[in-house]
């Protein structure tokens, strides 16, 4: 290892060693000498220093970190692949950066998404020029821009002005802090001059030793040489502590402790699956043990700096494998990226000069620029050549798909005939009261607008408009409509809500005919107030519970007051917006009857198990009983299924009699 690797000079320089008789005189001289030195090397480095890269690597990551202390937060964002995201989501992704992390922390990020944004929308843009020229315009005149662009532009700037306002505050700072620290070295220097005992100096000293940790950040071009500078007036104090062993052989165990803590950490980092996140607390570490502690025992400073490193190397040399490994995940997307270029070759060759195998192409195509951006990375060496193939291709395939689609004159005519029908359909239905029906057809032509095609550019935007402002003038008059309806269901929830407070509260008589005759007249007046809005329609079972608990004060055939509450049902179910409503609940009842007659069915053979047992056997008896039971709903659900035929029937002689009544209506 090099004497003058930065590292070992935190522990001292092995040939500044004074010895322990040294006069103080002697000691100034020596130290001179040594400053001397220092600063030459400092100015002129040994060329072993370029054999470890990786501490080299480290040193000048932490100088960048010691210009600025919130980079270190950059390691907490997110890192995400940019090259799957489309325009739109590159930009939300911008400004969220912008807006919730230190600015000084998402340069990367940004530059990511920035590129990736540029190569998107030039592609697009290539896109569109060609289409504008194949359609007969004129270079010139060609322009193209879009809200998502300017949204870009925008959220950039942004992110520009904010980094060069936060530089700008921190600059000032960063000089500030750089004359603190070299006044600290200053002090350090003039303590061996002060008439003091070695105890006060030693005092001073760590006060000084704690404001330089405090001191804060410094421009990164001075940051080793301050640091070297301070480091070394530290060890040429520590050499002066030979007048009191006690305190610096002290001041060695503490930082013995703490650099072999910090070897076990990186020894354990060493096993770490995550590189990249080992990595980073290896740089901490480094940091820790340069700038934090202070030098050990001489005999202990060769031995656990080459641990250190030992464990350094084997961090290193992992990421080192993982990055080979990156290199061969690019060679594979360049390989993947290579053949989507020639799928979309040969989808512009492709025979098939008609309109649905164009369409067919064009889906393929996009298909294949979508993958082509979520590949991934490919060797930075190749990058651009491959992005020039890709849009190349692109735009031969978008020249032929364009030069056929300009024959398409006669057709985009006959698409506009077809559209002009729409339109005349969508104006002459735009004040019908039918709502039902106009709806399902206002929905039926704008699907068939879109499946028609395109038409002459100049018609385009006209003819839409005015399709666009009949359906709109429509289905403004629905929702008022709606609106309307909603007024009145609100009101009917209220007042059944007043009815239902009231029928909760009810005590009847006792008098079975009075108290049948108070419960209907509450459900006369429910079915008399109306539809209530659909997201409150609880109410309903509301009410039939407060019912079920009334009626149980009464003695009354259970079938009788069952059919009551079913009556109450069926009117809600009538007057629902679901027209399927009553059919829904015909086919549970059918369904349910089903149900019954077969429970019945699978009860009596099972009785045939038990022909020779006594009737009074608690097991036969509980399946006669049983029976009787099933058989007794069983004629509630009958009446009920019959109840609800003749509502049924009723509903469709009257809509037959109001279609007869139209028809006549329509012969006068």
């Amino acid at each position: 290892m090099s004497e003058q690797d930065n590292l070992q000079n935190a522990d001292g320089n092995k040939e500044n060693k004074v010895p322990e008789n040294t006069s103080p005189k002697q000691v100034e001289e020596v130290n001179a000498e040594s400053i001397s030195e220092t600063t030459k090397q400092l100015q002129e480095p040994e060329n072993e220093h370029s054999e470890d890269d990786v501490i080299n690597e480290i040193d000048n990551s932490n100088a960048e970190d010691a210009e600025d202390e919130g980079t270190s937060d950059r390691h907490n964002i997110e890192e995400k692949n940019y090259s799957e995201m489309s325009l739109d989501t590159l930009v939300i992704e911008l400004e969220n950066l912008i807006k919730n992390e230190k600015i000084q922390a998402i340069k990367k990020h940004v530059e990511e998404i920035k590129n990736e944004f540029n190569d998107k929308f030039n592609a697009l843009l290539d896109e569109k020029k060609q289409e504008f020229l194949d359609q007969g315009g004129n270079e010139i005149d060609f322009h193209y821009s879009t809200p998502i662009k300017q949204s870009f532009n925008e959220a950039y700037k942004d992110y520009r002005q904010k980094i060069k306002a936060h530089y700008n505050n921190i600059e000032k700072g960063l000089k500030d802090n750089l004359s603190i620290r070299l006044k600290i070295i200053e002090d350090i220097k003039t303590l061996t001059d002060l008439d003091e005992t070695m105890n006060t100096k030693y005092k001073q000293f760590k006060e000084l030793q704690e404001q330089w940790k405090n001191a804060g950040s410094i421009p990164r071009d001075k940051y080793n040489n301050a640091w070297n500078s301070y480091h070394f007036n530290v060890e040429r104090f520590y050499d002066l502590l030979h007048l009191d062993r006690d305190l610096r052989d002290k001041d060695f165990e503490h930082n013995l402790e703490k650099k072999l803590k910090i070897i076990e950490r990186a020894e354990e980092l060493a096993k770490e699956d995550n590189n990249n996140r080992a990595f980073r607390e290896l740089q901490a570490l480094h940091k820790m043990w340069k700038e934090e502690l202070g030098p050990v025992a001489r005999e202990h400073r060769e031995p656990i700096w080459e641990r250190f490193k030992e464990a350094t190397k084997v961090i290193n040399d992992k990421r080192q494998e993982y990055y080979k490994h990156l290199d061969s995940l690019y060679e594979k997307n360049l390989e993947f990226k290579t053949g989507i270029i020639g799928l979309i070759q040969e989808k512009t060759n492709e025979p098939g000069n008609t309109h649905k195998a164009w369409q067919k192409k064009i889906k393929e195509v996009e298909m294949l620029r979508e993958e082509f951006f979520k590949a991934g990375k490919v060797p930075i060496k190749v990058n651009e050549a491959t992005w020039t193939k890709f849009k190349a291709a692109v735009r031969e395939f978008n020249h032929k798909k364009n030069s056929y689609y300009k024959s398409l004159k006669k057709e985009q005519y006959d698409n506009l005939d077809k559209k002009l029908e729409l339109i005349k359909i969508a104006e002459d239905n735009k004040d019908s009261d039918d709502f039902t029906a106009t709806t399902q057809l206002m929905k039926k032509i704008q699907s068939d607008w879109k499946r028609i095609g395109h038409v002459p550019r100049k018609d385009s935007d006209k003819i839409w408009k005015q399709f666009r402002a009949a359906c709109n003038y429509y289905f403004d008059r629905v929702h008022a409509k709606r609106n309307e309806a909603s007024a009145e269901e609100e009101k009917a929830y209220t007042e059944k809500e007043a009815l239902l407070n009231t029928v909760t509260a009810t005590k009847l008589s006792g008098e079975q005919k009075a108290d049948l005759a108070t419960i209907k007249d509450y459900i006369a007046k429910w079915k008399t107030i109306g539809r209530v809005p659909g997201n409150k329609r609880k109410i309903e079972s509301d009410f039939n519970k407060a019912l079920d608990t009334l009626f149980g004060t009464l003695d009354m055939n259970k079938n009788e007051v069952e059919m009551m509450k079913f009556e109450n049902k069926l009117q809600d179910l009538s007057s629902a917006q679901d027209q399927r409503a009553l059919e829904k609940e015909y086919n549970f009842i059918r369904q349910k009857i089903g149900d019954i007659k077969g429970e019945i069915n699978q009860l009596e053979n099972n009785l045939l198990f038990f022909k020779h047992a006594d009737e009074k056997n608690p097991l036969v008896k509980s399946v006669y009983d049983n029976i009787k039971k099933h058989n007794e709903d069983l004629k509630i659900w009958k009446a009920k299924l019959k109840k609800i035929k003749i509502m049924e029937n009723t509903k469709a002689k009257a809509e037959a009699e109001l279609e007869q009544n139209k028809s006549s209506e329509v012969n006068e």
